[in-house]
């Protein structure tokens, strides 16, 4: 009689799946080093299914109607305009950022019909439904098709689904989930893997769009394996300091969309409000006549915002100078500050240098270079900008200004917003329109030389 086989182990890098039959202290997939776990593999039997035939491409794409409107503006605008049906959406960020509100929120926004056909299912891991309900009280949520249940068996989950036919699943969080066909604990790599799969089934085959909540790691990337965002269609990720109001979502990956399109958010004791204008809410505490204070017109996907960019220049300890950028690429802070020494002759290296971009955001374009420069020489030659200039370019290492894109766009949100100077590249001069230079006065430069000389220098 032969004897049953046994379950062979396997390691599996937590970090991007990888398997091997053996320990291995690099990965070779990743290169990231210490992080294989051993797991028990199974066998399971694959079961089959329906084969969808081969259809034309013009037949498979449906109208821009199609797309269930969430009707919270700003989470249709990183969406996309709207929830893709059979789309599989994951959403990340810290801990108590207000990913559950949202989530909360939006199914509600949903459900409002409350017709037969506008059921919604909220599945939840990590909390008791007595817990889901206290939080629809407080956010005074009033859903008679808003289903919530307490399962963690994607398999469980898979079928209430099926039975029900929500207009939206979601499921939080895909890390507490697991499946029947692994033995390895929830949270694993295998498991977060083959619950992400068995869901995208479910949503593919149903047509039911699905969310996934997904918790953060301390270096702030989703938990799991990195395979986990290339199976869903959208990424996104709550940003904020939880000791701030504002909060952004920003889209990383999108399907059905633009990226680096984002909402703003502003946490209240009804719960996430949108924020229509956050260009006039990200100024409206800009102090006026200050040095160190520049405005900068940024782009964040199809949205111009206009942010303010403080600096802080003051002597520090001998050989203890520091450079600290929130709300920016530090170094990129470093890289300009040696521009500033080497082109304009200034001598910075027994300096402190703190650069902020005040209101919570982050951004990484090149054009924000400028706004760093004249926020740096502000602050260190104790000279304020005029409060109704804006500034926007980027800094090459030769202390060239070179040209950044969108800015018609950029012009016209600063127009809007009553300013009426703006510096820009010099090259960028012949792509502005005359009626938009009727609205601001545009100013190009060639060089920091002749920024410098313009904003602080002359006279």
């Amino acid at each position: 009689m032969a004897l049953p086989k046994k379950e062979q182990p396997v390691f599996v890098c937590t970090q991007c799946g990888f398997t091997s039959r053996k320990w291995l202290g690099q990965c070779p997939e990743c290169d990231a080093w210490d992080t294989f776990e051993e797991q028990k593999q199974t066998q399971t039997l694959a079961s089959r299914r329906n084969i969808d035939p081969p259809v034309p491409i013009n037949s498979t794409v449906g109208p821009e109607s199609a797309r269930l409107v969430t009707s919270i503006g700003e989470l249709d605008r990183v969406l996309g305009g709207g929830i893709v049906p059979g789309s599989l959406v994951l959403i990340g960020g810290d801990p108590g950022i207000g990913k559950s509100t949202l989530i909360l929120q939006l199914l509600t926004a949903i459900s409002k019909g409350g017709g037969e056909n506008d059921k919604v299912l909220y599945v939840t891991g990590e909390e008791s439904s007595r817990q889901i309900q206290m939080r629809a009280q407080r956010l005074a949520v009033e859903a008679p098709t808003l289903y919530v249940s307490t399962e963690n068996c994607v398999e469980s989950i898979a079928q209430m689904a099926t039975e029900m036919q929500p207009l939206l699943l979601a499921i939080d969080s895909i890390q507490t989930m697991y499946s029947e066909n692994v033995s390895s604990a929830p949270g694993s790599v295998t498991q977060v893997r083959e619950g992400t799969a068995r869901l995208l089934e479910v949503a593919k085959s149903r047509n039911i769009p699905t969310l996934l909540v997904g918790h953060v790691t301390k270096d702030g990337a989703i938990a799991g394996p990195r395979v986990l965002e290339h199976m869903v269609d959208t990424v996104l990720y709550f940003e904020g300091d939880r000791g701030q109001v504002f909060r952004i979502l920003r889209t990383v990956k999108n399907r059905f969309g633009a990226t680096n399109e984002i909402g703003v958010f502003e946490m209240k004791e009804q719960g996430l409000v949108e924020v229509c204008n956050p260009s006039a809410l990200f100024l409206a505490e800009r102090p006026v006549n200050v040095p160190g204070s520049v405005v900068m017109p940024s782009i964040e996907g199809s949205r111009p915002i206009l942010v303010e960019v403080q600096a802080l220049v003051s002597r520090s300890s001998p050989g203890n100078a520091r450079r600290t950028a929130i709300g920016a690429d530090p170094q990129r802070l470093a890289l300009l500050t040696a521009v500033l020494e080497k082109k304009l002759g200034l001598t910075l290296y027994d300096q402190d240098i703190f650069l902020n971009i005040a209101g919570g955001i982050r951004i990484d374009e090149p054009a924000l270079d400028l706004g760093m420069v004249v926020a740096l020489l502000s602050s260190f030659f104790e000279k304020t900008v005029e409060p109704t200039t804006v500034v926007c370019g980027e800094v090459g290492l030769a202390g060239e200004i070179r040209a950044v894109g969108h800015m018609d766009m950029r012009i016209k949100e600063a127009a809007r917003l009553g300013f009426k100077s703006f510096l820009l590249p010099m090259s960028c001069m012949k792509q502005i329109h005359e009626k938009d230079k009727k609205e601001i006065a545009c100013i190009g430069v060639r060089t920091i030389t002749d920024l410098a000389d313009h904003l602080f220098l002359a006279g």
